[in-house]
């Protein structure tokens, strides 16, 4: 190898020293959202959520609602403690559900719906235990559509309105535990 070759070798690597030597002192900085501790050196994101108390979500007896209400509060739970026992509650969950269901597409002969989408909005509040201070509210929606294979075939309108309830709760379960996680990491 000439001296002009390694002159060339190092001519190039000069021009991308100044950009290792920022990714080389920036790679101690990152850090993954649900590591053991926090970017700032408190309890990581998993010890914060699970110290969340969910209240019981109020919906009435015998309703969509209610079955909702249990399905969203224990997707929740999971969620906060990965399915290990929760911690003494720092913070207190409060959630309120309405939910409504839309005629999409309708047969024009017998007038009967095809297409449906059910809807479910939340409302939430997150308040401190210990000087019942509220911290974080906010307001989430799931909109989820559900086809109704044949006129006649009652039983399966109702099985695709139940899924279509169930990935609605689950979609309001991660836009809440997203909002919960980024009070958690940058505290707004």
């Amino acid at each position: 190898m000439s001296s002009l070759d390694t002159r060339g070798i190092w001519a190039s690597l000069s021009r991308f020293a100044p950009a290792l030597a920022v990714i080389a002192l920036l790679s101690g900085c990152m850090q993954p959202m649900y590591g053991a501790q926090s970017p700032l050196g408190g309890p990581g994101l998993r010890d914060a959520l699970s110290a969340v108390r969910v209240t019981t979500i109020e919906a009435p007896k015998g309703t969509t609602e209610e079955r909702l209400a249990v399905e969203l509060r224990n997707q929740l739970l999971f969620s906060f403690t990965g399915g290990t026992g929760s911690t003494a509650p720092t913070h207190e969950l409060t959630i309120r559900l309405t939910s409504q269901n839309a005629k999409v597409i309708v047969d024009i002969t017998s007038a009967r719906p095809e297409v449906e989408n059910f809807g479910l909005d939340a409302t939430y509040r997150l308040t401190e235990v210990a000087t019942g201070k509220v911290v974080v509210t906010g307001q989430t929606f799931a909109r989820v559509s559900y086809d109704i294979p044949g006129q006649v075939q009652r039983f399966a309108r109702l099985r695709g309105l139940r899924d279509a309830e169930t990935r609605a709760a689950k979609v309001i379960s991660d836009n809440i535990n997203s909002r919960l996680a980024s009070y958690f990491i940058a505290g707004t």
